[in-house]
C-alpha cells in the first residue's frame, strides 16, 4: 500500500519512520533500526533540528545511499537568519546537500511572503538553490493548519491524526485531499496511549492521502509495522468495535504528550505527568512507580500556578487541573488506595 503526497508526487509505502524517539538510543542502535526499516520497505524518514542528534543518526545510516530514501526535516527558526543556520546544520548532520521535504515546525502563525519573519522568502530561496525540494508545515492548531491549506503555499501538512481524532481533524484530511496537498499523520499512536498498532494502521489505511509516521525506538515496534507492509490490516467488525471502545475511554480532555507546554519554570515534566492516570491504566503500573518517576510526579507539588502551560497547550486543555488530577491518582495508586 503506497501513499502519494499530493502535488509533491512523492510516493512511498504507507509506513513512515518518525525519528524523534531515536534520539533516546545509541548511534549503533539507531543505525541498525534505520537499516532494518529500509530493508523492510520503509522509505520515508521524518526528523527535525529540534530532535537533538536524530538527524546525525539518519545521516550515519544513509550515507552513500541518499537517493534511495525520502528525508524530511523541520525548522523552528523565527527569522530568516535562524532558518539559514538551521538548514545548514541539518544538511551537515544528514551528510546531504538537499532535503526532499523541509517543514516549518509548529509555528504559532502560518509563514507567508511579506510577513516580518521573512521565513517563507528564506524557504523559497532554499528551493531555488536546490537545497529544498518541497515545502511543508507541521502544526497542532486547527486555525494555523487551515490557514496553511488555504494559502496554497504549502505542499504538505503534518498534523496529529489517529482513531481518537474527531470531525475537525478529518475535515483537514479531506481539505488537503481536495487541494492535492500531502497529509502526514503525526501522533498516529496518540503519544503512546494507543497500544494496538494494527487497529491504528487499519484506521489510517482508509484514507488514501494520509501517510502515518510511527515513532520508533525499539526493534519490536519496528517489526510490527514491517509486517503491515506485506499484510496490511484493514477495518473489520472486530477492529471497528475495538476502536469504538477505545474512543469511549480516551476521547476528550486528555494530554497527548506533544510537549509544546514545555519548559516548565519549576521543571515539571508536564508532557508525561499530565497523562499519568492513563499511562497507569494502559501500561504495566510498575513501570510508572519507579523512584525516578515518583520524583518527577512529586514536582507537581511545586507548581506556582503561572498558567504558562495552559496558555501554550495547542488543544486548549486546563493543564494545571490535569496535573492535579493525575497527581492525586498517582498518589492513590502509590499508597495502595487504588488498584489498577
Amino acid at each position: 500500500m503506497h501513499v502519494r503526497l499530493g502535488k509533491t508526487e512523492i510516493s512511498v509505502n504507507k509506513n513512515g519512520f518518525g525519528a524523534l524517539p531515536i534520539q533516546r538510543i545509541s548511534i549503533k542502535e539507531a543505525v541498525y533500526l534505520l537499516h532494518k526499516a529500509y530493508d523492510g520497505g520503509i522509505r520515508f524518514f521524518d526528523t527535525a533540528r529540534f530532535y537533538t542528534d536524530s538527524e546525525e543518526k539518519i545521516g550515519k545510516a544513509f550515507g552513500g545511499m541518499r537517493d534511495k530514501v525520502i528525508i524530511a526535516s523541520k525548522t523552528m527558526a523565527k527569522n530568516a537568519a535562524g532558518f539559514h543556520q538551521d538548514l545548514e546544520t541539518t544538511l551537515t548532520n544528514l551528510g546531504t546537500d538537499y532535503l526532499d521535504l523541509y517543514q516549518f515546525h509548529n509555528p504559532a502563525c502560518c509563514p507567508k511572503p511579506g510577513d516580518e519573519s521573512k521565513l517563507y522568502e528564506a524557504m523559497t530561496e532554499a528551493v531555488q538553490k536546490g537545497h529544498v525540494r518541497h515545502i511543508g508545515i507541521t502544526n497542532h492548531q486547527l486555525k494555523v493548519a487551515h490557514e496553511a491549506i488555504d494559502s496554497g503555499l504549502y505542499e504538505t501538512l503534518q498534523f496529529p491524526f489517529c482513531y481518537l481524532s474527531g470531525e475537525k481533524e478529518l475535515e483537514l484530511v479531506e481539505k488537503c485531499k481536495s487541494r492535492d496537498m500531502g497529509f502526514i499523520a503525526m501522533k498516529a499512536l496518540s503519544g503512546g496511549l494507543i497500544t494496538n498498532s494494527s487497529a491504528a494502521y487499519a484506521f489510517l489505511s482508509q484514507y488514501e492521502n494520509v501517510l502515518p509516521i510511527w515513532g520508533i525506538q525499539r526493534e519490536k515496534e519496528l517489526n510490527e509495522f514491517l509486517t503491515y507492509i506485506q499484510e496490511p490490516p484493514s477495518m473489520n467488525e472486530e477492529i471497528t468495535a475495538f476502536i469504538e471502545r477505545e474512543r469511549k475511554e480516551l476521547q476528550g480532555d486528555f494530554c497527548r504528550g506533544c510537549g509544546y507546554c514545555m519548559p516548565c519554570p519549576v521543571d515539571i515534566e508536564i508532557n508525561n505527568c499530565a497523562r499519568m492516570s492513563l499511562l497507569l491504566r494502559r501500561s504495566p503500573a510498575a513501570l510508572q512507580l519507579t523512584k525516578e518517576i515518583q520524583e518527577k510526579m512529586y514536582k507537581i507539588e511545586n507548581c506556582i500556578h503561572c498558567d504558562q502551560c495552559k496558555k501554550k497547550c495547542p488543544y486548549g486543555l486546563d493543564t494545571p487541573a490535569l496535573l492535579r488530577k493525575n497527581y492525586e491518582d498517582y498518589i492513590n495508586v502509590l499508597t495502595g488506595k487504588t488498584v489498577v
